[in-house]
């Protein structure tokens, strides 16, 4: 088969763009084979009718492993065919050799996505753009499957968006904690209870602050309405400031509203880390 939209060949050059970036928006089956191999030659245009015949759902890369020994040295490919399936960049599934039409099928089957997860895709590009959109598609997915965590986190996110706190907590009450779901559950907890606070008088706060700059209390306050505002990196600077003048507070208060913040911003992300730094030290 000639090379198509869906089925194509991919050499050194093009493989991060053709290969890794497109599979972060369509999974990639690759198949390493060689025109010397018979069982490749055999499996190569089955795999190519099959992926054919799911019209985009899934590509097809093809990779001569005698062209392209750096990616076969890479994948640490030993026998072909070898067939990789890589969806966000990453290894989700694979196998060695020639298999029956029926297993090839399967193969497909685990890694294309199924109709609810290309409507939750949808409705994820739809989230700031067009956010009913997105809501009513986020809607009839639960409809059918009121469980799915996808949706359920979509549609959290757009009622966070326009503060509707206790139907984004509902919505996050039957997710299960850890990986991926359980980050960004956290997440949106913590901004619900940020955005929870009362409102403050920030123009108020920071005239306290000019007048009595030693009082650790109200530089905590401020932070915590920064926060609840989005500004982070402002938010993060007051409490720690209010950290180094009160260690008792420290350890409480603004221990717990730092905790929130890096749960919004990413746990691991640098400002997280940098500042997780700075706490520890002040308090021990």
């Amino acid at each position: 088969m000639p090379e198509t939209q869906f089925v194509l060949d991919v050499d050194e050059a093009n493989f991060q763009s053709a290969v890794v970036e497109r599979s972060r928006q369509t999974p990639v089956v690759v198949d390493f084979w060689a025109p010397w191999c018979g069982p490749c030659r055999a499996l190569s245009p089955i795999l190519e009718r099959l992926v054919a015949k799911r019209n985009g759902a899934v590509v097809l890369a093809k990779i001569n492993v005698d062209e392209n020994p750096n990616l076969a040295g890479y994948f640490r490919i030993e026998g072909i065919p070898a067939v990789k399936a890589i969806k966000d960049g990453a290894i989700v599934d694979q196998f060695e050799g020639l298999l029956p039409e029926e297993e090839l099928v399967a193969f497909l089957d685990r890694i294309t996505p199924s109709e609810a997860e290309t409507q939750i895709g949808e409705a994820a590009k739809k989230e700031t753009s067009d956010p009913a959109g997105a809501e009513a598609i986020y809607n009839r997915v639960l409809a059918e499957k009121p469980d799915h965590i996808a949706a359920r986190l979509g549609l959290a996110r757009l009622r966070m968006a326009v503060g509707d706190f206790a139907a984004v907590e509902r919505l996050l009450e039957t997710i299960p904690p850890g990986g991926e779901a359980g980050a960004e559950v956290d997440r949106l907890r913590a901004e619900v209870t940020l955005r929870r606070q009362p409102a403050a008088d920030e123009a108020a706060l920071r005239k306290q602050i000019e007048s009595d700059p030693e009082n650790a209390m109200p530089r905590f306050e401020l932070g915590r309405a920064l926060a609840a505002m989005g500004k982070h990196a402002e938010a993060l600077a007051l409490l720690y400031s209010a950290a180094e003048r009160d260690r008792e507070l420290a350890r409480g208060k603004v221990k717990e509203a730092m905790v929130q913040i890096f749960h919004i911003i990413g746990q691991r992300s640098d400002l997280a880390e940098e500042y997780r730094d700075k706490l520890r030290r002040v308090m021990y």
